[in-house]
């Protein structure tokens, strides 16, 4: 029987619940549904990679082999076996991680809401890159820190301009391999010089790194964790090397953090998937990955490629873009006077999509630049969407 109630329910809304915002990509992806779209927009590794048949294999083997323990609750540090194939992963000659180090998540996502948890206070001082990406903008956020912008440029992040930031920061995060949404690369001097600089000024540094495998020349550059493992945070995820369906990430930190980390894990969600960890362990364990990035790195170098042939084609001289050596994006730089969320009205109007760069700043947004993303669209969509954007650049001009 209902109830009949005279007084509705009033709902009282936290102040952290009031100020959550839906991401502006998740927005411009609802629009990028309808097949007629030519969508630039999402940052999606492209479903061609996905290794369906091996997966499907794997779960039927863990079910028939170990079932009832796939089925089952799990430890909130993760799945034993995964974590040691990560920990020997991330072992360097001259650097030993050990699996207690590693922390299995659900997603990278909850890796980033997790370290604000632990790290951040309201207030708390938070270095980023400028551009940052999004997701981390958005997790950290929910904890209200005041974030202040690491000086970049065409070559990523400058480490001599971190000191002038840094007092009193929680922490700098960084995206040293093919940025999101930049495309670009820390060279192995700046990582150097990044590491010693934080490690100077006792600085905790968060090296997120879902791109790294992805090098279009299949040669990655060294990990900033393997440089300083007592004062590196490395972030993995199996999103875009396997399939981002599992929603399966690990962090790799100190041992005081990652116990801290462990205790937030255990309050958010008890343990990531048992399952989707025992499977992910029967799928790598054998060498599968080594077999299976290079396909990946073909298709999207090829891709990349297309793209920035049409952007020289039918872009206009006074535009400028990144030429990343791996990964998912390129970013583009227009003349100041135009206002990339305008354009975006217009390309979608026109059934092409893009990311304006503006939600990619902490601070001070440049209104003039946009994020591309070409691995999901195959190459003649790709000369098509390229140059429609060309001329309604050109059309603002």
């Amino acid at each position: 029987m209902k109830i009949e109630n005279p007084n509705p329910i009033q709902w009282h809304f936290s102040e952290r619940a009031q100020q959550l915002q839906s991401s502006f990509i998740r927005e411009i992806l609802k629009i990028t549904q309808r097949p007629e779209i030519i969508s630039f927009a999402g940052g999606l590794p492209s479903p061609a990679t996905f290794p369906v048949e091996r997966m499907k294999e794997a779960y039927d083997k863990v079910l028939t082999d170990n079932g009832r323990v796939a089925l089952q609750y799990g430890p909130t540090d993760g799945y034993p076996p995964l974590r040691e194939w990560i920990a020997n992963y991330l072992s360097t000659g001259g650097s030993k991680i050990v699996p207690e180090q590693i922390l299995m998540v659900s997603g990278s996502q909850q890796a980033l809401d997790l370290l604000g948890k632990v790290l951040i206070d309201e207030g708390s001082r938070v270095l980023v890159e400028t551009p940052s990406y999004l997701g981390a903008l958005q997790a950290f956020s929910v904890y209200r820190p005041e974030f202040k912008s690491v000086q970049t440029d065409d070559h990523g992040l400058v480490p001599s301009s971190i000191e002038a930031v840094a007092q009193g920061a929680r922490l700098l995060y960084s995206l040293p391999n093919f940025q999101n949404p930049t495309g670009r690369t820390l060279s192995i001097e700046r990582r150097r010089e990044l590491v010693e600089t934080c490690a100077r000024l006792g600085l905790p540094l968060i090296e997120d790194d879902p791109y790294g495998a992805l090098s279009y020349k299949g040669e990655p550059l060294p990990r900033m964790v393997a440089m300083n493992p007592d004062g590196v945070i490395y972030m993995g995820s199996f999103s875009k090397v396997l399939t981002p369906g599992i929603r399966l990430g690990y962090v790799c930190a100190p041992l005081p953090l990652v116990r801290r980390l462990e205790l937030a894990k255990q309050a958010a969600d008890l343990h990531t998937a048992q399952i989707t960890q025992m499977v992910v362990h029967e799928v790598v364990k054998d060498g599968f990955l080594e077999r299976h990035i290079p396909t990946i790195r073909e298709l999207y170098g090829n891709q990349c490629q297309v793209m920035l042939d049409a952007l020289a084609e039918h872009f206009p001289a006074e535009a400028t873009w990144t030429r990343p050596e791996g990964g998912m994006f390129i970013w583009v730089t227009l003349p100041k006077q135009i206002d990339a969320l305008k354009l975006l009205d217009q390309a979608i109007a026109a059934r092409v999509a893009f990311v304006p760069g503006a939600p990619f700043y902490a601070n001070e947004a440049a209104t003039n630049t946009l994020r591309l993303s070409f691995v999901t669209v195959p190459p003649e969509r790709i000369r098509e969407g390229v140059a429609i954007l060309g001329k309604l650049i050109k059309d603002m001009l």
